[in-house]
């Protein structure tokens, strides 16, 4: 759950922190009228991000034979989003504020309702990246009501954080923030890209499904307290194949790689204090 929470926690922030700024410049320029266009595109985006999540959800039940392969291909697509993610907030985490107010400026210079798709299109990128990784998520750890409740959770205290952070009650280093959370995602989604390989093995589109790597399910079943606990945070599985274990070892070490040259390359640049009030709007 932890995991699940980490994914709702990072994306629900993201989100909050966009509409925060979105509202808040409306605010600042005194166009009170663009607020109920804001709350539409808004609207539109978390209809959209739960469409998509009933979608996945009970779209694949009657799959049969396909759904390994289906499965398995989503947990590539949902890793492949949450990478792009990881970096593109590592790259704008110290400009989000500026970026978003330069794009409302666009938007009202074209036709004032341009809001609404901006609005819509911020929220509705992070709505769907989450929708998306959790649901992989679940099929990974295979427990459904404990990550809704981590989920919920996640979602939960990233409003909270948003709206105290929005009235300048609490102080948030959010560079390092995402920073820790980015590194902490990046082992997740290794987690997530292997059990999509074994998906699609299972399915017959990647061969090597008898060669197994390691099989440790006596020393750490998968009913125990910490072969749960290992399944739930990091997608531990007890027994893997040859090509489970290389993908894990090869994306970490070329995505955690590029994470850690990224942040070399953005430091200079973020040596800035807690988000505020002030900086959100």
């Amino acid at each position: 759950m932890l995991a699940i929470y980490l994914i709702g926690l990072r994306e629900g922030l993201e989100a909050a922190l966009i509409v925060s700024i979105l509202l808040g410049y409306a605010t600042k320029l005194g166009r009170s009228d663009l607020k109920p266009r804001i709350w539409t595109g808004i609207g539109l985006a978390v209809a959209v991000a739960i469409g998509v999540g009933a979608l996945l959800t009970f779209g694949t039940v009657e799959l049969g034979d396909a759904e390994p392969v289906i499965a398995g291909s989503l947990s590539v697509v949902a890793v492949g989003f949450v990478t792009w993610m990881i970096f593109w907030m590592v790259r704008n985490s110290s400009a989000l504020s500026s970026s978003l107010r330069s794009d409302v400026d666009r938007s009202l210079g074209r036709a004032g309702w341009g809001i609404v798709l901006l609005a819509f299109l911020s929220v509705g990128r992070e709505g769907v990246e989450t929708s998306l990784f959790l649901w992989t998520a679940v099929q990974a750890t295979g427990e459904s009501a404990i990550a809704l409740i981590g989920a919920l959770l996640g979602i939960g205290t990233a409003i909270a954080l948003g709206a105290l952070i929005s009235r300048g009650l609490v102080r948030i280093n959010l560079s390092r923030f995402f920073t820790w959370t980015g590194a902490l995602l990046v082992l997740v989604a290794a987690g997530v890209l292997s059990y999509g390989v074994h998906d699609l093995q299972e399915g017959g589109v990647l061969p090597g499904i008898r060669a197994i790597a390691y099989d440790v399910s006596a020393v750490v079943p998968i009913d125990s307290w910490y072969g749960t606990l290992l399944k739930g945070v990091f997608n531990f599985s007890p027994a893997a194949t040859w090509l489970e274990v290389a993908v894990w070892i090869a994306y970490v070490a070329v995505v955690g790689t590029c994470f850690v040259l990224a942040l070399r390359h953005r430091r200079p640049a973020v040596a800035r204090p807690a988000v505020t009030a002030a900086a959100a709007h």
